[in-house]
């Protein structure tokens, strides 16, 4: 069995949340989470601060640990994130030898097939988030792997909390397109039909990001008089 470190209990919070297992706000335990793992609640303390770190949980006073409850504006801001990074990674693939890059993406998306087919929805979630660090992977771009898992994380946990109404069947035919684009040689309209899915997911929300009151008009609501119904005359 390989060997229990902080970070990989850090990779399996996140692993959970691309697989939408772990949900906006709720709870982590330390005592559960040390059990779990069969290791010190010091450890696990050391995992959740680097979770912390990369800002995908939160710790409140006399509560503990919890998953983050991103607001619109950080989900729009991890989806505009996505659109610089990954439109950038096909933007650099001219010249490229693509038929093993091919290969590979067609075998996950095939994987994305089975999945939807068959009932395990975490499963399914896991790899139509997971396809985009792998087409980062098979491009060469490694360093960027760690920092687009993140990312796709965040926006995860966006969909999940703002009850995405984007269907699987349509995200793992968009996969589809672009790997097919890119088999084409046809780069540009490969970067073209990643920014339309990246926007079509963040479209599927259902709270309007981009419609969201700032803080001091909020407030402003909140303190507005309550309109009281007048006494007849």
């Amino acid at each position: 069995m390989p060997e229990v470190t902080p970070t990989t209990i850090a990779e399996r919070v996140v692993e959970a949340i691309l697989a939408q297992k772990l949900a906006p706000g709720e709870r982590l335990g330390e005592q559960q989470l040390a059990e779990n793992f069969g290791v010190s609640r010091t450890m696990v303390r050391e995992a959740l601060m680097q979770l912390q770190a990369r800002g995908f949980v939160a710790v409140q006073s006399r509560r503990g640990w919890f998953v983050v409850e991103p607001s619109a504006e950080e989900a729009r801001d991890a989806f505009s994130a996505r659109r610089i990074i990954e439109s950038g990674i096909l933007a650099e693939s001219g010249g490229r030898p693509l038929a093993k890059v091919i290969r590979k993406l067609r075998e996950h998306i095939a994987d994305e097939k089975r999945a939807i087919a068959g009932a395990d929805a975490a499963t399914r979630a896991f790899l139509l988030a997971d396809f985009h660090v792998c087409l980062a992977e098979q491009m060469g771009h490694r360093l960027l792997c760690d920092v687009l898992r993140d990312l796709t994380a965040r926006t995860t946990l966006a969909a999940t909390l703002f009850q995405s109404k984007h269907e699987a069947g349509q995200s793992c035919a968009e996969h589809a397109a672009i790997v097919a684009a890119l088999e084409a040689g046809e780069t540009g309209r490969a970067r073209q039909l990643m920014l339309d899915h990246i926007g079509n997911v963040e479209e599927a929300l259902e709270a309007d990001v981009a419609a969201a009151p700032a803080a001091d008009e909020r407030l402003r609501a909140t303190l507005a008089p309550v309109a009281l119904p007048r006494a007849s005359r």
